[in-house]
């Protein structure tokens, strides 16, 4: 078979897991933020080598069926509130109130619109001045972007009319609009909105590279264009798919690979933590599903599209830890790869976990990146002292056990919106295996899960995934005639858009799905929908959902047998801070020089391929037949 590429985008590293029908090879490299096109070519030059044994990019390219790409950028970019200024003209009053319901609302409203909203009444005889003053205010305002609220579909098409005719393209083009009935079918007005906002804040960032990378790819003669992987686990064109859905993408691969895991490993109840350069992801899985949202949340606001429960905290890697108040704070703000953490070498004067736990000895820095980094102890030194022992009037030593101690509480927090009692806790990213064990005890979480492919797991991930599209469309009304046009006219359009990404509708997999929802927005019922099927929902909004799949490979993991347990063996030990005055010599285990079977306890380090997991004392591991680690608090009173 063709290979398949997958990408997983951080705001520090950058994933790259090829499979090859056979098996899969993944390696990383730094995110380059000021040309993402420039990492994303890097590291599959360097998946080549690795495959290869030389680099040989376009062999590689010419070799593949499809390269999938996620990016965590847009949720970074929210999380630091990095975007375009958006203004919201609408002709219904009152919406700026009724998109600020809860604490989280007003917080997004206060980071994404604040002042730019503007009412426009449509009965207006002076209207089209009013819209003309109106999209003037807001620009002055700073708004870069405009969202069109309507009532109805109508009432936006006569808005798009009048500012067409009103403003020359080459003036008005400056300032892209989204009409909201355009995006979503959603009937819930602030829901709506909300997703065209977001949508509109998270769009430069991924356009500006998206389609920058699509040129590049045709230099080296790529026929098969790239496809984006969003959250709901499926990919597409660029230009078929919107920014919205690419929010919590590479979480998506991540638990897609965790719910694989999962089946292989019996476990039922799972908690994904993914902890990337910027933020920490969590998720969950039940019973080998994907634990979703009708409507989907982003930072507790609810948009109209479907998504996985991904909760983003701005804890990770390369978050900041500073002094603030007199007290030791994580996050939200990142380093990224660039400048990067102090001990990167490229310039950082700010404290991250990562120099944290190179001076408490648990990153080597000969070994970091599998060696491909190395790693400046005295720069980390230099700038904690600085930035958090100084400023504290404490030494450096204990600076670090604080420092480790508030990077640990802010994991454990972030992981309270998915705890569940006998949960297995898996975690990846590159930073997630050096935190998990002290984030899962101090959770109440006795058994973690550390993936071999810990480091590149939600690229991994990816690869559980096909192409598809979902189409979801209110009903002009509750009948069954209604019903039948609605889905007819779905039929033409995924024909003509699968048609596009190289699939016949014939050939892919079709799902149906009928939603009752009242007139608040409340859904009252869902359930499969065949054409012809009587719908008869008199006073109730009605709406046609069409999910369509192009089904593409997928690898087949090792299924977990029992293994004679047989003492892991030791490469050496490295000296590592456990307090203040304290420093202990533990053993370095290598996870690829273990064998199934082999267990340890902690205290103890295992270095992995592109990752370093930290095993406290009180924890013992194994090594499953896949090469996985699974980790267990033997001061837990609960077993298993």
């Amino acid at each position: 078979m063709e290979a398949l590429i997958n990408i997983d985008n951080g705001g520090t590293l950058t994933d790259i897991c090829v499979w090859d029908g056979e098996g899969i090879t993944f390696t990383k490299t730094l995110t380059t933020p000021h040309d993402l096109s420039e990492c994303l070519f890097t590291g599959i030059e360097k998946a080549s080598a690795a495959l290869y044994g030389e680099a040989d990019l376009e062999r590689l390219l010419h070799a593949t069926q499809h390269i999938r790409y996620s990016t965590t950028q847009g949720t970074n970019a929210l999380v630091q509130r990095r975007g375009p200024m958006v203004g919201v003209l609408t002709t219904i009053p009152g919406i700026a109130a009724a998109m600020q319901q809860s604490e989280n609302e007003q917080h997004l409203f206060e980071g994404l619109i604040g002042d730019r909203v503007l009412t426009v009444d449509m009965d207006d005889p002076q209207v089209e001045v009013a819209l003309v003053q109106a999209v003037n205010r807001l620009t002055t305002l700073g708004a870069a972007r405009l969202v069109v609220a309507g009532r109805t579909r109508e009432e936006e098409h006569r808005i798009r009319t009048v500012l067409l005719r009103r403003f020359p393209r080459h003036l008005l083009g400056s300032v892209p609009q989204i009409y909201t009935w355009e995006l979503a079918g959603d009937r819930d007005v602030p829901r709506r909105t909300w997703s065209c906002v977001i949508n509109s804040f998270l769009h430069p960032t991924m356009e500006r590279f998206l389609y920058g990378a699509e040129r590049r790819l045709k230099s080296y003669k790529v026929v098969n264009p790239l496809l984006v992987y969003r959250h709901d686990g499926a990919s597409s064109r660029v230009a078929k798919s919107i920014a919205l859905k690419t929010y919590s993408s590479g979480p998506r691969g991540g638990l897609e690979g965790t719910a694989a895991l999962g089946r292989i490993y019996g476990i039922q109840h799972i908690l994904m933590m993914d902890i990337g350069g910027t933020t920490t992801d969590v998720g969950v899985i039940d019973n080998g599903e994907v634990r979703t949202r009708t409507r989907g949340q982003i930072e507790g606001v609810t948009v109209s599209f479907p998504m996985s429960e991904v909760h983003s905290a701005g804890v990770g890697g390369s978050s900041v830890i500073a002094v603030t108040d007199g007290a030791i704070t994580v996050g939200p703000q990142s380093v990224g790869a660039a400048p990067g953490p102090a001990c990167f070498g490229f310039g950082g004067t700010q404290a991250t976990i990562t120099d944290v736990n190179l001076l408490l000895g648990i990153l080597d820095p000969d070994t970091y990146l599998d060696g491909s980094l190395r790693l400046d102890p005295e720069r980390s030194r230099q700038v904690i002292t600085e930035t958090i022992a100084t400023p504290l009037g404490i030494s450096l030593e204990e600076a670090l056990i604080r420092m480790e101690e508030a990077y640990v509480e802010a994991l454990s927090r972030a992981l309270e919106p998915g705890l569940t009692p006998g949960a297995t806790l898996a975690a990846f990213g590159g930073a997630g295996p050096m935190s998990a064990t002290g984030a899962a005890r101090r959770a109440g979480i006795d058994q973690v899960l550390i993936p071999r492919a810990a480091a590149v797991f939600s690229a991994m991930g990816i690869s559980f995934s096909d192409i598809g599209k979902t189409y979801e469309v209110g009903m002009p009304e509750p009948t069954t005639a209604a019903a039948i046009t609605t889905h007819d006219e779905l039929v033409t359009r995924a024909e003509r858009d699968m048609f596009q990404e190289g699939y016949a509708l014939a050939d892919c997999q079709t799902t149906w799905q009928l939603t009752v929802e009242d007139h608040d927005g409340t859904v009252l019922h869902t359930g499969a929908y065949t054409r012809g099927d009587v719908v008869d929902r008199p006073g109730l909004e009605v709406s046609l959902q069409l999910t369509v799949v192009a089904p593409l490979p997928h690898p087949e993991l090792a299924q977990d047998r029992v293994e004679a347990a047989n003492p892991a063996p030791v490469s050496g030990t490295r000296a590592v801070r456990s307090a203040a005055d304290r420093v202990e010599q533990v053993p370095v285990h290598v996870l690829d020089e273990l064998s199934p079977g082999d267990v340890g306890s902690g205290p103890a380090i295992v270095e992995g391929p592109f990752f370093t997991a930290r095993v406290l004392g009180g924890w013992s591991f194994r090594v499953t037949s896949a090469g996985d680690l699974i980790l267990n608090d033997t001061h837990a009173t609960t077993t298993r």
